[in-house]
């Protein structure tokens, strides 16, 4: 049985309700690379019109930074960079970068939060709008040339009926390992570590 704490505004809880609060989370954080992965199978609808389910165009991304001899970090960002489309459909780079955020570098949470603006490169002219909108980030050359390299090389060319894309199952583990533990939250003191 869950145990529940009793106040009724959050002034006046004590160290012992967050140490119950604590307890309580620490299996739910535990499980949240489950969540996420399950999360991703929602991409598996097609129902964006391009010519691979996102689910897959995501998986290519991964395993083109993979075959590419990236670290697991980078390749998890690479997989998870269109996850929030379902629920953010105007902006699934914000979602993507928040999941991401207390877990990866920050210049891994820079290139996801404006992969999409980097993305646009190849095909913004096709929708009226400025191809080369990334140009307002030129001022910050490392993270510009790490999310231009990373819409050239894995991104972009993610959209490939005929490649010999990865399973979810073999990235599993990276997610798994990448989720373990926050590196920069504010709530590590209250749940420790995931697990």
């Amino acid at each position: 049985m869950t145990r529940q704490t009793t106040f009724s505004h959050i002034g006046q809880s004590t160290p012992e309700d967050w140490a119950v609060i604590g307890e309580e989370l620490r299996p739910y954080t535990a499980a949240l690379a489950d969540r996420v992965l399950e999360h991703l199978k929602l991409l598996e609808a097609d129902w964006s019109g391009l010519p691979v389910a996102r689910l897959t165009h995501c998986l290519q991304t991964a395993t083109l930074a993979h075959r590419d001899g990236r670290d697991d970090e980078y390749v998890v960002c690479a997989l998870l960079h269109d996850i929030g489309d379902p629920l953010g459909s105007y902006n699934h780079a914000d979602i993507a970068t928040a999941m991401l955020k207390p877990f990866v570098s920050p210049e891994n949470v820079w290139m996801v939060q404006h992969h999409g603006i980097f993305q646009g490169y190849y095909f913004f002219h096709n929708i009226g709008l400025d191809p080369n909108m990334r140009d307002q980030f030129r001022n910050q050359p490392e993270l510009f040339e790490r999310t231009e390299e990373f819409c050239a090389k894995y991104d972009a060319p993610a959209f490939n009926k005929d490649y010999d894309t990865l399973p979810l199952s073999f990235f599993e583990p990276m997610v798994r390992r990448a989720f373990k533990q926050p590196r920069h939250s504010m709530y590590d003191k209250l749940l420790g570590p995931v697990a």
